[in-house]
């Protein structure tokens, strides 16, 4: 699986960059039909200090999105794996089904 990383408005740490590309390596153990995945983070507002963790995933014949707010750039990445677990496994139900 290819993994795209950007950081919108900011210069992201070597720590927070490996973390979130390690999270989203992780779905490969769900579903192995993932092409790519593309992982977008960025502030709502300065002074509020709310982050975004946006999740894109292109698997075969679908696009799957996450999108995270909390506090913590961490709690938003993981936050955004926990609702692609459940619809890869959601997406993955339904190929089977077919």
């Amino acid at each position: 699986m290819n993994v795209q990383f950007t950081a919108r408005h900011f210069k992201a740490h070597d720590g927070l960059k490996h973390y979130a590309m390690q999270q989203v390596s992780t779905l490969k153990k769900y579903y192995d039909g993932i092409v790519t995945g593309n992982v977008t983070l960025r502030f709502e507002k300065a002074k509020d200090s709310v982050k975004i963790a946006e999740i894109n995933l292109a698997v075969y014949g679908t696009q799957l999105v996450a999108i995270e707010k909390s506090e913590n750039f961490y709690k938003s990445i993981d936050n955004a794996v926990e609702k692609l677990e459940r619809q890869l496994l959601k997406y993955k139900g339904k190929r089977r089904g077919l």
